[in-house]
């Protein structure tokens, strides 16, 4: 009926995938229904992208939401779920304190993990231009401070740097790497160019890597088949999951618009069954019968 894993459970289950050599696939999930599709479908885990919450409140990815927000919709999602859930947490929403508060808010909130970036605050999206860094210096206290603040030690800290598009792939190497020494759990190289600039950095970087697979981005698509052979450990699809269901929106209302009914686009429709399956309405339901299955004495007329 609800998700029976522990939040320790599920962070220990995305360690293991980490280690396992095998690719974690974990599809963007902008609700916890959308999270209930995830599942539902096999993935190994649960992605929660800043760039869909912010989106999903009608807000730019520019750094808008805050640490309340973020943590809340994250344990709404990491919830409906027995899989592990990672998110978006920008740069931390703040200075070096800022970043260890926000991992005791969402290791409090369920959270297998998160990844923090090396933007000034506020950030812009990671495939956009105009990016500004932070000092390698300060980012490296930034992850320093996120790893120290964890309660458990199976919380996973990622770091991500924005330094390719800014300072070139040597670049964001070498900030990479110093941040792995602060501790990193994994690391996320942002917008790279194409499939040589994600080996280089699986050749030069030893911690387990994250690739982002975002549509519409600087770095090509790359199949979760050639990303596995390239080494990596983790693909998202971040914003998917929003753009498609929101293309379906916008189709429905020209729809309602001009036709002035709905008729056309009902067989293209998830249909009444598979939402209550995604919900599992048939588990409440029995929940009450066995939970009501008395009778008050005295009650029988």
């Amino acid at each position: 009926m609800t998700t029976r894993a522990t939040p320790a459970q599920k962070r220990r289950r995305l360690r293991e995938g980490l280690a396992s050599g095998t690719l974690q696939r974990l599809p963007g999930a902008f609700s916890p229904l959308a999270a209930r599709a995830v599942a539902d479908h096999g993935f190994d885990g649960v992605y929660v992208s800043g760039a869909a919450l912010a989106a999903d409140l009608g807000l730019p990815d520019i750094g808008l939401t805050t640490l309340t927000e973020v943590a809340g919709r994250g344990g709404q999602i990491a919830r409906a779920t027995d899989l592990p859930t990672l998110i978006d947490a920008d740069t931390g929403f703040g200075e070096v304190a800022n970043a260890a508060r926000t991992i005791e808010a969402l290791e409090d909130a369920g959270l297998a993990g998160c990844h923090l970036e090396d933007q000034v605050n506020p950030k812009r999206c990671g495939h956009l231009d105009g990016k500004t860094l932070v000092p390698a210096a300060d980012m490296v206290r930034r992850v320093a401070a996120a790893v120290k603040a964890r309660t458990d030690p199976d919380f996973v800290v990622c770091a991500r740097t924005d330094a390719r598009s800014v300072e070139g792939l040597d670049a964001a190497i070498d900030r990479a790497k110093a941040y792995v020494d602060a501790g990193a759990d994994m690391v996320f190289p942002e917008a790279l160019k194409d499939e040589a600039e994600f080996a280089a950095f699986r050749a030069a970087v030893d911690v387990p890597l994250l690739a982002n697979m975002t549509e519409f981005g600087a770095s090509p698509l790359l199949s979760a088949r050639r990303l596995e052979a390239l080494g990596y450990n983790l693909v998202i699809w971040p914003v998917s999951s929003l753009r498609a269901a929101m293309g379906a929106v916008d189709e429905l209302f020209a729809a309602l618009r001009t036709e002035g009914t709905q008729a056309s686009l009902v067989d293209r429709m998830q249909t009444r069954a598979r939402l209550y399956d995604l919900v599992d309405y048939a588990s409440y339901s029995a929940f009450d019968r066995d939970l009501f299955n008395f009778e008050i004495p005295g009650s029988a007329t």
